[in-house]
């Protein structure tokens, strides 16, 4: 029952209340079958015609709210596919869990300037997705590399992000340009990464390849892989929450950018591009980067070595 419903209803038992002095006062004025009908009408209408109220989790939305339309699969809604964990973009360990972080609350922003009431955060495998497969959502936000060869079966939008390849190692490993080649690495399914170790850093060793990005985290802490190889800002926020186990010791700098990516048959994607175009001139992605990402990083990834193979 709504709080509406309660103070009504509470209103209506009270004695000695406005109402029940007003229902007294007209007693004789209409048969108790109308007057209770018309009752019925009155708080269906204060309390079913309320709108519902919007839920953007713990993001400041800003900007006009109904400025631009968007065809969403769900009605009120922007169903955003994500790839988990992602600390500092999407702070929680599931879907139902998270209300902020920087590509959560960047589609919060184009839910709220959309006229939408709420973020769906949806699993589809990063593999499903970059082949262009995966169907559910409306956007997903989930760190992708703008590539010519995912274009031919996605839409990307403008870039949003530009980003390159941290180093993950447990604390205390030397790792330099030389001997990493002789390192067990470990990289994510259908990746840019994994495609970068084979065809210029040329390891000894196959990558052992993962289908997401928590049991290439668990493979090094287990020991069973020497290094991962993963976006910078990714890799900083796994070591910073991981208590000292794990360290980010260099970057391979691929000069990538990120892009959302919507299906080939979405109508949305002009408005998705004016969206990110208006966030980067208005400072709203300024503003969530220093809010999500500098603290969950420790440091400036840009202080990193850079490494070549």
């Amino acid at each position: 029952m709504s709080l509406g419903s309660l103070d009504i209803s509470r209103a209506l038992h009270e004695p000695g209340s406005s109402m029940e002095q007003h229902e007294i006062k007209r007693e004789g004025d209409k048969p108790p079958g109308v007057r209770l009908g018309l009752l019925i009408l009155w708080v269906s209408v204060f309390v079913g015609g309320a709108p519902a109220a919007s839920d953007y989790g713990n993001c400041d939305v800003s900007g006009e709210r109904g400025s631009v339309k968007l065809a969403t699969l769900v009605p009120g809604a922007l169903s955003v596919r994500a790839t988990l964990p992602a600390p500092g973009w999407w702070n929680g360990d599931s879907p139902d869990t998270i209300k902020d972080g920087f590509e959560y609350c960047m589609a919060a922003n184009m839910a709220y300037r959309a006229g939408l009431d709420r973020v769906i955060v949806v699993n589809r495998s990063f593999a499903q997705v970059i082949a262009g497969q995966a169907k559910g959502f409306d956007i997903a936000l989930s760190e992708i590399t703008i590539t010519e060869e995912r274009k031919k079966v996605l839409n990307f939008t403008e870039p949003y992000f530009n980003s390159d390849q941290g180093i993950l190692v447990k604390a205390g490993t030397h790792v330099d340009k030389d001997n990493i080649k002789k390192m067990r690495l470990a990289a994510e399914q259908a990746t840019t990464t994994l495609q970068y170790i084979m065809d210029n850093i040329k390891p000894i060793e196959h990558p052992k390849v993962f289908a997401s990005v928590a049991p290439m985290y668990a493979a090094l802490a287990a020991g069973q892989v020497d290094a991962v190889l993963y976006d910078t800002p990714n890799v900083l926020a796994r070591a910073k929450e991981s208590n000292g186990m794990f360290k980010v010791v260099g970057r391979y700098d691929m000069g990538e950018r990120w892009g959302a990516v919507v299906n080939k048959d979405s109508p949305n994607l002009a408005i998705f591009n004016k969206l990110i175009e208006d966030f980067k001139k208005d400072g709203t992605l300024e503003r969530l980067t220093n809010r999500y990402l500098t603290p969950n990083l420790g440091m400036d990834p840009a202080k990193l070595p850079v490494f070549t193979p």
